[in-house]
């Protein structure tokens, strides 16, 4: 099992940042997704995502607080993909592994092609925050 984190960053209380992969996995290519990435080993989840969100966009963020995981078996691969609440804190975006970015209205979020692993997170997301 692959320990993934993710960022959920918020913006005005009812938006959120999702993200298009550009590079990765087949299996993700072109789909949104909540940001992230591997966590490395002897790596804190909070560090790991903290670092993810500089390498992939430039932008320093504080991870806050556990928000809900979701375990899913890709073709290749079993990922346990843990979202964490997520401050946003400086930088402008340069993106690295993604072609665009969105701050996503909550209500809209299930509109977007997500990642199947991040589909359960955007429905707990919607109704809960």
């Amino acid at each position: 099992m692959i320990n993934v984190v993710a960022a959920l960053i918020m913006k005005d209380n009812n938006t959120c940042l999702l993200a298009k992969r550009s590079t990765g996995d087949p299996n993700v290519l072109g789909k949104w997704e909540f940001p992230g990435g591997k966590v490395k080993e002897n790596e804190s989840e909070m560090h790991a995502i903290e670092r993810e969100i500089d390498e992939e966009f430039e932008l320093t963020i504080k991870a806050e607080n556990f928000v809900v995981n979701n375990v899913c078996e890709y073709p290749k691969k079993i990922v346990d993909l843990k979202l964490y609440k997520c401050e946003y804190v400086s930088g402008e975006f340069n993106l690295h592994d993604h072609s665009e970015y969105a701050w996503v209205n909550l209500n809209d979020i299930l509109k977007y092609d997500l990642c199947p692993a991040d589909i359960p997170l955007a429905e707990f997301v919607k109704e809960n925050m």
